[in-house]
């Protein structure tokens, strides 16, 4: 671990290698697990006011969940979470010709239709951050359903923070960014 401003970031965004493989797990992350996508109390506020724009783009059950739910919840903790379709897939996740498990949200991004591309925590995968008060804890995520995307990412020599680089900068800036890239530099010396 070091320490990055306010921020304790974990070696293994640096030393793992990670590029996602649609084409092998078809967007498992989206429809697997037990919980939504976490989301900040913005990104709830945004969803709820992007929804009417997104809701075409959405399968019925998707719209089915969140107008039963709500364009988020709220867990135990008290984190909120997007809607699960009966406990599993996303609500927001669409399917392409190729049964690949999408975002939705990304798809309303994509052409044009909103200003939100997706939540961070979705954007950051393989990267997870947890926010306490006096730091964020930046730790790499392995979930075995993202094997091939290890694989892949150790093939093409793409370490972590490189294949979420976008994501990264989006939730701590190009300031940040830069001084973990000089970081990653005297680590692989």
């Amino acid at each position: 671990m070091f320490q990055l401003g306010k921020t304790i970031v974990s070696e293994d965004i640096i030393e793992k290698d990670f590029v996602c493989n649609l084409s092998a797990c078809k967007g498992q992350c989206c429809i697997d697990g037990d919980a939504g996508a976490p989301l900040d109390k913005e990104e709830a506020r945004i969803l709820k006011t992007i929804y009417p724009k997104i809701k075409r783009y959405l399968r019925p059950e998707g719209v089915a969940a969140i107008e039963a739910q709500g364009t988020n919840i709220t867990i135990k903790s008290g984190d909120l979470e997007t809607p699960l379709i009966n406990g599993a897939d996303c609500a927001y996740v669409v399917f392409d010709e190729k049964k690949t498990a999408m975002c939705g949200i990304e798809k309303a991004y994509n052409e044009g239709d909103i200003g939100f591309k997706k939540p961070i925590s979705c954007h950051l995968y393989p990267v997870r951050v947890k926010d306490y008060s006096e730091f964020s804890a930046v730790n790499y995520h392995h979930w075995p359903i993202c094997d091939d995307a290890c694989a892949l990412g150790k093939e093409l020599q793409v370490p972590v923070y490189k294949f979420v680089k976008e994501a990264l900068v989006r939730r701590f800036g190009e300031d940040w960014y830069s001084a973990l890239e000089k970081e990653a530099e005297k680590l692989k010396k």
